[in-house]
């Protein structure tokens, strides 16, 4: 059962050229290949990085609660849900991780996206920012006698009230070497519209003791949109009150040439940015009436 828990997923049937090509070219080549189509590629990328993520924070506890929490102890670590059927069968001592409930997690939801410049400092692409969702765990402990599933219990407590982040040193997969880190809760009250004795009649299981461990890990989003080409025309700003033109063609019509020879006019150049990044030149005119 472990076993089927732990390998890898597959896709229905052999993945087709196109997409072999997308995965080849996302691994760290430059470009795409050949035969390789822009959509193959984003259509391709898609599947496996939502599939990596919940499959990485699996392998991660497990690493976690092997190392801290049973201390190297001759317990197995299942990812099963916890039905009659299955309790039935266990000769072991077991603690079993359940993953019963998905969701984004909104309070870490950011809205502004990342620029992508170039060497010459022009924003040519942008990307959306990572999402993060809160993965549910029923931890149960599965032994002989209560005594012993308490101290199991305890000792999984015990470690995620230490870790309110999973450590760097025991992050797999797709959440190692990443910026944003990946944060647990363990043992806080449900949320109303989520009761833990529903989860159990859901699972036809008699109530017994357990830990409902949340896990809020961030998902790469693998999309981007080119940037707009920059903008080299220089602005032009009129500034003036709202009735000057009606004063200014009033005093056309009664003094003619006369009146337009006394209008003052004067220009002024301001300039934006760094010697080293230069930015817009904006140049202001101005026209005076003594």
């Amino acid at each position: 059962m472990i076993g089927q828990v732990l390998a890898p997923l597959s896709l229905a049937g052999a993945p087709s050229a196109s997409v072999r090509a997308a995965w080849s070219c996302h691994a760290g080549k430059a470009g795409r290949p050949n035969d390789c189509t822009a959509i193959a590629c984003d259509e391709a990328v898609a599947a496996p990085v939502c599939v990596r993520m919940i499959q990485d924070v699996d392998e991660t506890l497990r690493a976690l609660v092997r190392r801290d929490a049973l201390n190297g102890g001759d317990v197995d670590i299942a990812f099963d849900a916890p039905t009659r059927d299955w309790s039935a069968r266990r000769n072991t001592p077991t603690l079993d991780l359940y993953l019963y409930d998905i969701r984004e997690d909104l309070v870490r939801r950011e809205i502004m996206w990342e620029e992508v410049r170039d060497p010459r400092g022009h924003v040519t692409e942008r990307r959306p920012p990572a999402r993060h969702y809160k993965l549910s765990y029923l931890v149960t402990a599965w032994t002989q006698r209560p005594e012993d599933e308490h101290r199991l219990l305890s000792a999984v407590l015990a470690c995620f009230v230490r870790h309110e982040t999973l450590p760097d040193d025991v992050l797999a997969g797709s959440l190692s070497g990443g910026e944003l880190p990946v944060y647990t809760t363990i043992a806080l009250p449900p949320p109303t519209d989520r009761s833990l004795s529903d989860v159990w009649s859901a699972l036809g299981g008699e109530l017994k003791p357990s830990l409902d461990l949340v896990v809020s890990a961030p998902l790469e989003v693998r999309r981007q949109e080119r940037a707009g080409p920059p903008v080299l025309e220089q602005p032009r700003l009129r500034v003036g009150r709202p009735d000057a033109e009606v004063e200014e063609a009033a005093a056309s019509r009664r003094d003619g040439a006369a009146a337009a020879a006394e209008v003052v006019e004067s220009d002024e150049t301001i300039h934006s940015g760094a010697e080293s990044q230069p930015g817009r030149v904006i140049r202001i005119r101005t026209r005076t009436r003594p």
